[in-house]
């Protein structure tokens, strides 16, 4: 019989290789055991959400009917899927091993009385999202995380994250929560500190305020209690990449806000990001022989076509 899961397994190895599908389940089967020096960190996917990420073949939904993705969501998915994923992924990790974190909304929810959403059935929006994630995880070699991002997204106390983490079989914390807050990551010999949540701004002129601020205190509370510093400290939820690098005694401190992969929704229209285009991309924390480091890739759509009157 042709089910659901056969169809859907046809369009992902169409679009991951089939040979890349099996060959990374495998891996993710007998996942390494030593410590890796770099992780690439993406966040703010918002599946479920019409202008989230989405697979570009049909997807059914609950009671039978299915949702077939934009031509805008198709392409922010060619941008994902290969110039992402397929093409600077393993440039820039130079063929080694990595961590994969997801650094919250991986789902869209239901919010804000918003009508953008795919289905507001939260099993159908976590089924988009395990779609998109789980080549993810294969590539990752099974080291994969994930992070809870806005409550209005992911549900009370993440919980919506915490069922999508637990079915991508996300690596738990000491608590046994598969979807965490926070994460204090060891990459190579540097502490990184990935959270969601960072200050927003309304004006370009001070995007990089938060940062400045967020990195000055996570050194404070370090110092105030005699606790290493983070070196890197990683944020999302803006949807905006922005990077700050600071002069310390133990090299560059950094603090790294991820872009997102959602086209502009009616929130955005009516704020300050009516003047820009969304940004879509990762980053890359490395731990290199004398310092850690930075990478990232970011990539938009264009404009809305021009008007002749």
């Amino acid at each position: 019989m042709n089910t659901r899961e056969d169809r859907e397994e046809g369009s992902r190895s169409s679009y991951w290789g089939a040979a890349g599908v099996t060959e990374a389940r495998a891996a993710h089967a007998h996942p390494d055991s030593p410590a890796v020096r770099q992780a690439i960190v993406v966040s703010d996917l918002h599946c479920g959400c019409k202008l989230g990420l989405c697979p570009p073949y049909r997807i059914q939904l609950d009671e039978g009917g299915y949702y077939e993705a934009s031509d805008l969501q198709k392409k922010v998915w060619e941008i994902w899927q290969k110039e992402f994923w397929s093409e600077w992924v393993p440039v820039v990790t130079r063929g080694e091993p990595f961590a994969v974190v997801i650094n919250g909304d991986a789902t869209d929810g239901v919010h804000h009385g918003a009508t953008t959403q795919i289905s507001h059935n939260l099993s159908d929006q976590r089924r988009i999202a395990k779609l998109v994630l789980e080549p993810v995880v294969e590539a990752s070699r099974g080291r994969f995380y994930m992070i809870r991002g806005t409550e209005a997204h992911v549900g009370p106390s993440g919980m919506s994250e915490e069922a999508l983490a637990e079915g991508l079989g996300a690596i738990p914390n000491e608590t046994g929560n598969y979807a965490r807050w926070d994460m204090w990551a060891r990459i190579g010999s540097h502490l990184s500190h990935i959270t969601h949540h960072i200050g927003v701004t309304g004006s370009m002129h001070y995007e990089t305020t938060a940062l400045m601020k967020e990195f000055a205190e996570a050194c404070g509370e370090a110092g105030r209690y005699r606790l290493e510093a983070p070196a890197v400290v990683v944020r999302a939820h803006r949807h905006r990449f922005a990077e700050i690098k600071v002069p310390t005694g133990a090299g560059d401190g950094i603090c790294v806000v991820t872009p997102g992969w959602q086209l502009r929704t009616p929130y955005v229209w009516r704020g300050s990001g009516r003047n820009t285009t969304p940004q879509f991309g990762g980053i890359l924390v490395r731990s290199g022989n004398e310092e850690v480091f930075t990478r990232h890739y970011i990539k938009t759509v264009e404009r809305t076509p021009e008007v002749r009157l």
